[in-house]
Order: structure tokens, then C-alpha cells, then sequence
């Protein structure tokens, strides 16, 4: 098994993406990159704690790879935009893939030149890489938002999933 950790915006939209994926064990939704233990949402939120909301996937990489989750993760960010992503702003949002080894860090570093190179998009590629930090689950009402609430799933994920229709045909 392995680890990966990405930040891109609001949690609750950046789960089912991933854990739609064979070879994927578990996807936990949670906070990482701060300087306070443990917070809870509501610090993250008031944006004191330094975290970012991201996502913690264990994955089996002999049936999806590393390089495989990158490409997942730039399909479901504006790799663009540095403070914030889509309707949720501010630093607590930001987009960010963490790295546990120079191996992760080699493939996110290549893959986001390859991703600027490609002219998808006029604007610089701002999503930062970055040495993993300790990972904080997030509260359990936070955990498979999707399925337990559709409907405010569906609300919140409106404008990303439109943007993402846009950008990443």
C-alpha cells in the first residue's frame, strides 16, 4: 500500500473522483500543512490553524499508480488558481499535492511542467508540491459527504463540475 495526500479546494468534492478508482483502498477526507494539532473544521474555517482541506488516499500502486492519481487530481482542480478553488476561497483551500518520497515529488514535479506545456491553459500552473505533513481525519460527517447528503453534494459541487466540463474535455 502507499500513501498520497491532495488539496484542491473542498474536501467533500474531491473524494468520489478518487474513490471510483480500482486499486483504491480508502480516501479520507481531513486537514494537513498547519501548525495546530488536531484542529477541528471550525478552525480550519476561521483560517488560524494554517491546514489546508485535503484528501488521504491509501492505494494499492500495482493497480493504479502514483503518476495515474496525479492525473485524477489536475481533472478535478483549476490548477490556476492559488487562493482558493471555485467558490471556496482562502488559503484553507488551497491546491496542493503533498509528497511522501522524491519519487512522488519527481512525478508531480514532471507531470504539472507536462500540464503547463501542454497550453491548456493560459495562466500559469500555481498548484504548489510539497513535503507531506501530518494528515488530520476530519470530523466523520465530513467522510463520504457524497453519498450521505446528494443533494447539498450536488449543490456545493455546481460550479466546480462546470468549470471542470469546460476545462478538462
Amino acid at each position: 500500500m502507499e500513501r498520497a495526500i491532495f488539496a484542491g479546494g473542498c474536501f467533500w468534492c474531491m473524494v468520489q473522483p478518487f474513490e471510483e478508482q480500482d486499486g483504491i483502498l480508502s480516501v479520507r477526507s481531513g486537514y494537513t500543512g498547519g501548525h495546530v494539532p488536531n484542529p477541528t473544521y471550525e478552525e480550519v474555517c476561521a483560517k488560524t490553524t494554517g491546514h489546508t482541506e485535503a484528501v488521504e488516499i491509501i492505494f494499492e500502486p500495482e493497480k493504479i499508480s502514483f503518476a495515474d492519481l496525479v492525473e485524477i487530481y489536475w481533472a478535478q482542480t483549476d490548477p490556476t488558481d492559488a487562493f482558493g478553488q471555485f467558490e471556496d476561497r482562502g488559503d484553507n483551500y488551497r491546491p496542493v499535492i503533498f509528497y511522501f518520497d522524491e519519487r512522488q515529488r519527481e512525478i508531480a514535479e514532471q507531470s504539472k511542467a507536462a500540464l503547463q506545456a501542454s497550453g491548456r491553459f493560459e495562466q500559469p500552473i500555481v498548484t504548489t508540491i510539497e513535503p507531506a505533513q501530518p494528515f488530520y481525519e476530519a470530523e466523520e460527517y465530513h467522510q463520504g459527504f457524497y453519498k450521505k447528503s446528494p443533494e447539498r453534494y450536488k449543490e456545493s459541487s455546481a460550479i466546480r463540475k462546470a468549470f471542470l466540463k469546460d476545462n478538462w474535455k
